[in-house]
């Protein structure tokens, strides 16, 4: 979008890009076929344990039928490889790409806010809103984590539901990019989930190209009450290390199904 003229007053200007941005008026079937996608985005998204290894040649079926759209097309391409994978190699890869790998780690507000106290507030207002959307945030996992982000928009739908999905594109484009140089075929999920978002400003891309180089905000604190990072370059939101001179209130409970390496 080019920029408004500066003529224009503020508030004006505003509401112009707020319209642009909005998610345009859709049909019953559309609402219904874009919580589908966010459905299978966050399974895909989640740990391949042996019940979703499982479930593979159904997840295939479903995305077969889906109707013909970009996002279908690149989950296609990933059940596809999906399908065809051993298990064990599945859960070494998933966790070598969003456990083990800085830059693609399925955190979302740790890209937008970093080791920061702010992160901290983000984190609470997720829950809030889940919250007053009726929805139970008992999950283990934290609530910026992507799968729940996802299942939390196809619940609760286009406006509010898919509102942290849009604040945070930002970062959606960083784990995308990750997953590319890495050449894993999870990109295609990301590729998927951001068809359903508005177009990157140019804003958006310089900030992605900042978060390549320089990662995000870091501040030595505490994310009470979800625990804090450890020391590291851009390390992983995953991890929760304390450091040795602020321990963290409460640790989120780790994975009891996966195989994890050592971070």
């Amino acid at each position: 979008m080019s920029p408004l003229p500066s003529t224009l007053p503020a508030l004006v200007r505003t509401r112009v890009r707020a319209a642009v941005r909005r998610p345009s008026q859709l049909t019953p079937e559309e609402t219904a076929g874009r919580s589908l996608i966010l459905r299978l985005g966050s399974l895909l998204l989640q740990y391949p344990d042996a019940e979703l290894a499982e479930s593979r040649s159904d997840l295939s079926t479903v995305v077969r039928a889906l109707p013909a759209t970009p996002a279908a097309a690149h989950l296609t391409r990933f059940t596809d490889w999906f399908a065809a994978q051993d298990p064990e190699a599945l859960e070494r890869h998933y966790v070598e790409m969003f456990d083990l790998r800085r830059k693609s780690s399925l955190y979302l507000t740790y890209y937008l806010h970093g080791d920061t106290r702010r992160r901290g507030m983000a984190l609470l207002t997720l829950n809030q809103r889940y919250r007053a959307g009726g929805w139970d945030t008992s999950t283990g996992e934290l609530p910026d984590h992507l799968p729940v982000v996802l299942e939390f928009a196809a619940l609760a739908g286009p406006g509010g539901g898919e509102a942290p999905l849009r604040q945070h594109r930002r970062g959606l484009e960083l784990i995308q990019q990750a997953l590319t140089d890495a050449a894993s075929p999870y990109r295609h999920v990301l590729a998927a989930l951001l068809t359903l978002l508005p177009p990157p400003t140019e804003a958006d891309r310089a900030a992605v190209a900042r978060l390549v180089a320089e990662g995000p905000p870091n501040e030595e604190v505490g994310l009470d009450p979800y625990g804090t990072y450890g020391d590291g370059e851009f390390a992983p939101p995953g991890t929760f290390a304390p450091p040795t001179a602020a321990p963290p209130t409460c640790v989120p409970p780790a994975p009891t199904n996966r195989r994890e390496g050592p971070r």
